[in-house]
């Protein structure tokens, strides 16, 4: 892997997310097919996530979903104004391995594997760790465009 790390700055200006929804601390590493972030906020009590004063490991979904869009930033060209926004489209075969991550204590290790690419779709695995323990993995597919899949949707709204 290429040892570029990224700040929370650097994420902040490259991604959608902002203020407390901006989730990832940094970047540790990555190269063409793998990132590897970490992450404190699943401890701050004003995590937007939070609900009734507890964060899920679901919650971990979208820590992951944050980790690829960080990966499609560093992918871009370097003379993109700005990189093509994903959509997470599907989760699947998703292990919560723990009931919440607000009571884990360590930092969040987050890392996301691109399976299979093409100029539209992406799909990666990822699994979030703490300390060497597993707390969550499973597999997502991002598309990159939605507009052409809306080309392919006739007037009643269905999917040709």
């Amino acid at each position: 892997m290429l040892d570029q790390r990224r700040d929370k700055s650097w994420i902040v200006q490259h991604i959608p997310h902002q203020g407390t929804m901006c989730l990832l601390d940094s970047v540790e590493s990555w190269n063409a097919d793998v990132i590897s972030c970490r992450a404190s906020s699943h401890r701050n009590s004003d995590n937007p996530l939070r609900a009734f004063g507890q964060l899920s490991t679901a919650c971990g979904i979208e820590y992951a979903a944050q980790a690829m869009a960080v990966h499609g930033a560093l992918l871009a060209p370097v003379d993109s104004i700005r990189p093509k926004s994903g959509y997470l489209v599907s989760i699947r075969s998703t292990k919560l391995h723990i009931a919440r991550l607000d009571t884990i204590n360590a930092e969040l290790e987050i890392e996301a594997s691109c399976l299979a690419r093409n100029d539209n779709d992406v799909l990666y695995q990822f699994k979030i760790t703490a300390q060497g323990q597993l707390l969550l993995d499973g597999r997502a597919a991002v598309v990159l465009d939605v507009e052409a899949l809306s080309s392919t949707t006739n007037t009643s709204g269905d999917i040709l």
